[in-house]
């Protein structure tokens, strides 16, 4: 080991990957398109909602998943929230969550999340969370306690779920239901080809059943996919016609960007106009909403949602 200046030749060598590392991420973000860049929220209701937030330190996915939509969809008196930690048992390609072993679910937070939406005052509350394969009943049983409680408090808003493909399995996914969110929302991310490219242990087929066994119930199904991944359009129309088929009422669509360098990297910037072709696609096809543009994501416009029939 060689010492210069009092730094050594490992440091130095460290040091310098992380400049590289920055250099990258700076370059990746000053190549975005035009249309990718964000404006700053603002409204009435958004610095109500964001004072709510910051006094009671309540947390959103909105704030810590820094969304492109919050000022629009906090003026709409919507948020989203995240169950069950911050710590998932998949390791997908495309998901900037961290992996490894969750901590024990806290038996406190349902009514926590209850009491924020309350203290928030949303006429909308969307709920998602990690995968927790650990648990004997993969988290279904906190997801329905969540939403019951939610209802408690709130009986005038809004619930929608987002939720993880629980295995497959009908009476997990039956928890949930019988919990009666106006919306459930489990989404298929990507194509079929690229399905093993990027999510870890969720399946393509599997996905489908989740939205079929929600649909079936009378529930309103919604799922979302990124575009971006390298993806054709034959193939997102496929997409479209695997969920309607099954009956899917809601669909999103927007760009996918990569949370850090060690995931899937970008193939493509799709144009506006082409994501609003697919948007006129898919309500020909026969969908309530399709929520179509670059910076889209799963609960955006959420509100709406609830009315597809």
């Amino acid at each position: 080991m060689i010492c210069y200046s009092g730094i050594t030749s490992d440091f130095k060598l460290n040091f310098g990957q992380i400049l590289i590392r920055m250099t990258t991420e700076m370059k990746e973000r000053e190549r975005l398109p035009r249309w990718m860049k964000m404006q700053l929220p603002k409204g009435e209701s958004y610095s109500r909602v964001k004072n709510l937030v910051n006094e009671h330190h309540l947390h959103t996915i909105c704030t810590s998943g820094n969304c492109p939509n919050i000022g629009e969809c906090w003026n709409r008196g919507t948020a989203t929230f995240m169950i069950l930690g911050d710590i998932c048992t998949r390791n997908c390609k495309f998901c900037g969550v961290t992996t490894g072993k969750p901590l024990a679910p806290d038996p406190e937070e349902p009514h926590r999340i209850a009491e924020s939406v309350r203290i928030m005052q949303l006429k909308h509350a969307v709920i998602t969370s990690v995968d927790r394969d650990d648990l004997a009943d993969l988290g279904a049983g906190f997801w329905a306690e969540t939403i019951r409680e939610i209802k408690k408090l709130n009986p005038e808003t809004k619930i929608e779920v987002l939720i993880p493909d629980f295995q497959g399995k009908s009476e997990l996914i039956q928890k949930v239901i019988e919990a009666a969110p106006e919306v459930i929302s489990h989404n298929m991310e990507t194509v079929e080809r690229l399905t093993p490219q990027i999510r870890s242990a969720a399946k393509y087929r599997t996905s489908l059943e989740v939205i079929r066994i929600i649909a079936t119930s009378g529930i309103v199904a919604k799922s979302g996919i990124m575009l971006g991944l390298g993806e054709t359009e034959a193939e997102v129309l496929q997409v479209m016609d695997d969920l309607w088929e099954v009956g899917c009422k809601v669909m999103t669509i927007g760009q996918y960007l990569a949370p850090t360098l060690g995931h899937i990297q970008v193939k493509e910037y799709i144009t506006p106009e082409q994501f609003e072709k697919y948007r006129t696609i898919g309500l020909e096809k026969g969908f309530s909403f399709v929520e179509s543009s670059p910076l889209v994501r799963s609960s955006y416009r959420a509100d709406a949602h609830v009315e597809a029939k």
